[in-house]
């Protein structure tokens, strides 16, 4: 496994690098939050009937990269916070809150050292969106952290790729869906490509990230051996972005889904998760 400073040290620069190209990109839309104060993140729509009402809740999101998954929360009436461990992210996320007036307290922290800037047992709703799960080398720290941030009774809402997207190998020219990446946690991943997954003419440098790899059985079990409840497990067969170009369309609810057989691979799931009182 690559070592801790390791993987963090080259992952914060790429999305260092790549955090002003995302706020200035359409797909992230600052300028729709600014103008239309009812206007919310596609994440964040696609999850509202899972969601529901989360009106006066305090709630935090973990890996909030530039905020508007946040934003969108506290629009929909939690009283919200943000912790991402790339200051470049955090300084469009603070960016976005001053242009829209929405008050939210972004901090700067790797997950696994959330406490040296987020108090203990103090928030109802932790959240997790898309593309999270997969920079993190140990999912069992993850839901110790996600545990210790939860007051008794609170929440753990997160939809994510899932595994087996993620384990699934470039699109071939057969049209062949071919594991190729692992499914459960093993070596990292290490993968060296230019560009990012919104629509820019910036060029990078900072190419090389490294990736891990967790099962929904790894997930799962990890939370249940912290004292959370599963409440909720869904599998979708749609995701937010092209994940294997030539192979998808975009679907009716604005997400990508396999052109054949969508049924044969699940795509993204939410799961959700209370902290035993």
């Amino acid at each position: 496994m690559a070592p801790v400073d390791e993987y963090q040290e080259v992952n914060r620069a790429s999305w260092d690098e790549r955090a002003p190209a995302h706020a200035a990109s359409a797909d992230y839309a600052f300028q729709r939050f600014v103008d239309d104060p009812t206007f919310l993140s596609d994440v964040v729509r696609f999850d509202l009937p899972l969601l529901g009402d989360i009106t006066g809740l305090r709630g935090v999101h973990l890996q909030c990269h530039i905020g508007t998954d946040t934003i969108s929360l506290a629009r929909l009436g939690a009283r919200m916070s943000g912790l991402d461990f790339s200051s470049a992210a955090l300084v469009e996320a603070r960016r976005l809150t001053e242009l829209t007036g929405t008050p939210i307290d972004f901090v700067e922290s790797e997950v696994y050292g959330a406490f040296d800037v987020l108090e203990r047992e103090s928030y109802d709703l932790v959240f997790t969106g898309i593309g999270a799960l997969c920079w993190l080398p140990d999912v069992r720290q993850w839901a110790r952290v996600v545990a210790d941030l939860l007051r008794p009774g609170g929440r753990l809402f997160i939809r994510e790729g899932h595994p087996m997207l993620w384990a699934m190998e470039d699109p071939r020219p057969d049209g062949l869906l071919v594991v190729g990446f692992p499914y459960v946690e093993h070596e990292p991943t290490v993968w060296d490509e230019p560009g990012t997954y919104v629509e820019t003419d910036v060029t990078f440098t900072q190419n090389r990230t490294i990736s891990f790899s967790h099962g929904l059985g790894e997930i799962i079990s990890a939370l249940l051996e912290v004292g959370m409840r599963i409440t909720g497990f869904v599998e979708h067969d749609t995701v937010p972005w092209d994940a294997l170009p030539g192979m998808m369309e975009r679907a009716a609810n604005g997400e990508w889904r396999l052109i054949d057989r969508p049924w044969r691979l699940p795509h993204t799931y939410t799961l959700q998760a209370v902290k035993s009182t």
